[in-house]
């Protein structure tokens, strides 16, 4: 979609018809989150960890329950995860760090990727299905900024969204909602969130080994993490520029 296309989008959206179409998409999303809400409360009676002492206390209780329910466990924390990312709610990162507390590595991180993948995509299809008159109405200069840019990386959409997720240069419940908006399919969109996050839940997860020993979220990061995240957005990048300097040799 072109800049233009999406002026035009938002001017369609401003008058008494585009604003009743916010109004019940915002309402559509607000019924299907406490719907979800109270499916999640009732089946795995789980609160949410809200910073470092939480997870701390949730992994300590599940540390317990493990032994005798290693499946449900595993079950609630994929549930919850994929809740978590469907709907945009922080929280996600503790969640990471308590997979790395509970799980081995190799299956805290397929579960982490899985998980982030599976909850952006429903999050891209309720966005597909409601989200274009909210973020028009709300983000209408954020929308129309990348709308030029993913019409630049048309051809490069998986190294883009790999880049993307690796880097902070956007946020990915923003990322989640716009990608629809803006044309981006799915395909490419749900590749590029299973690999593009698993260097930095790589990151998490090793934290999560620790995460007795943890303070805040914060303490996850270091020198050598950011080094290797850098690192990782350069090689995503790395298909995009050979692809490049193939078409100007041999045109």
């Amino acid at each position: 979609m072109t800049s233009e296309a999406v002026n035009k989008s938002n001017q369609d959206s401003i008058g008494p018809e585009g604003e009743f179409s916010t109004r019940r998409a915002i309402l559509t999303v607000g019924l299907i989150f406490l719907t979800s809400l109270t499916a999640l409360n009732e089946r795995q009676h789980l609160k949410l960890p809200l910073n470092i002492e939480e997870a701390k206390n949730l992994g300590g209780l599940l540390e317990r329950y493990k032994e005798l329910y290693y499946i449900e466990v595993l079950a609630g924390l994929f549930i919850t995860y994929i809740f978590l990312q469907t709907f945009a709610i922080p929280g996600s990162i503790f969640l990471s760090i308590l997979s790395g507390f509970l799980f081995p590595f190799s299956l805290a991180l397929v579960l982490v990727c899985t998980c982030s993948a599976i909850g952006a995509s429903l999050c891209y299809i309720l966005s597909s299905l409601l989200g274009r008159k909210i973020l028009l109405h709300f983000w209408p200069a954020k929308i129309q900024a990348w709308s030029k840019t993913v019409t630049q990386h048309q051809d490069n959409l998986l190294s883009y969204m790999l880049f993307l997720r690796i880097t902070p240069l956007l946020p990915n419940w923003f990322i989640n909602l716009a990608s629809p908006v803006l044309g981006v399919p799915i395909v490419p969109f749900t590749v590029g969130t299973f690999l593009g996050v698993a260097p930095p839940s790589f990151v998490a997860i090793q934290a999560g080994q620790t995460l007795n020993k943890l303070t805040s979220s914060t303490d996850a990061w270091s020198w050598t993490s950011i080094i290797i995240l850098f690192i990782f957005a350069l090689l995503s990048l790395l298909p995009v520029l050979f692809k490049n300097n193939l078409q100007k040799k041999y045109n």
